[in-house]
Order: structure tokens, then C-alpha cells, then sequence
């Protein structure tokens, strides 16, 4: 879900800890994002499960994502663990991730879509298109006169 809605990176879903979350605002710090992230009711809902089956794994390892092989330690998931969390439905998480990135810059303004998800408006610059939509450009005739 962070990743589909949120544009969040794996490295950013891997290192997810519980200290990241504001109940009160339903906000998450995701990575090195400069604003916390607002969560929509669906990934609120989700990530509530997430910290719901982490507590009963009765563990003292900060990370929302806990392993069987981290459930003893400190340590995040590794990277192998959390790129094929989405094995079963076919889509990897970079997948999602890049996909939705373009398609909100395109289609919103590059700011509101960074203010949105926390990021830098810089960031986004990479994700435009080269060319803008036939309904958006002035008639041809305005241009000659």
C-alpha cells in the first residue's frame, strides 16, 4: 500500500519503525523525506494489521516489518525479505513505485503531489513528461498573432 499510494521505496518500507508513526495525525516519517507523510484510511487500515501481528510477535525490534530471523534482534528485514513480499501478486514493489510516481506528476501539479507525499518538489523533476496533453496547449492560430 505505501508503495501503490505513497510512492514509498522498498529501503523506505524496510526501515519503517515503529517510532515513524503518529497516531494522533495518522502520519508516517518515510525515509529521509523532509515532511511526515499524511496516510490515507486504507493504508491506515494496513499498517494498524502490520503493527497489530508485529505485537504479537512479541518482539523489541523497532521495525514495523519483522522477520523470523529479526524477530531477536535490532535489524530491519533485509532487502531480499521485502522485495518479494509482493511475489504472489506478480508486481514488485519498485514496480508500483515507479509507476506511480509519473503518473501524479503528469496528471497533478509536481508541488501538491510533493507536499502530498513529503518529498522535495526537485525530486519529481525527472518524472515529467516531455510533452504536454493537445487539450492544454493554445490553438495554433493564437500562437501567429
Amino acid at each position: 500500500m505505501l508503495a501503490l499510494l505513497h510512492a514509498a521505496s522498498s529501503s523506505e518500507v524496510r526501515n519503517l519503525r515503529v517510532d515513524d508513526i503518529e497516531p494522533i495525525n495518522r502520519t508516517v516519517q518515510l525515509g529521509k523525506r523532509p515532511h511526515p507523510v499524511p496516510m490515507d484510511p486504507a493504508s491506515w487500515s494496513v499498517l494498524q494489521r502490520c503493527l497489530a501481528h508485529r505485537e504479537s510477535q512479541r518482539t523489541d525490534n523497532p521495525h514495523v516489518i519483522v522477520t523470523k530471523i529479526t524477530k531477536s534482534g535490532r535489524s530491519a528485514a533485509s532487502t531480499a525479505y521485502v522485495s518479494h513480499l509482493m511475489d504472489p501478486c506478480g508486481v514488485p514493489p519498485r514496480t508500483l513505485r515507479c509507476t506511480r510516481l509519473p503518473d501524479l506528476v503528469n496528471t497533478l501539479d509536481p508541488k501538491l503531489v510533493a507536499a502530498v507525499l513529503g518529498m522535495d518538489p526537485e525530486g519529481f523533476m525527472i518524472y515529467l513528461a516531455d510533452h504536454v496533453e493537445a487539450g492544454r496547449l493554445p490553438e495554433q492560430r493564437e500562437r501567429r498573432h
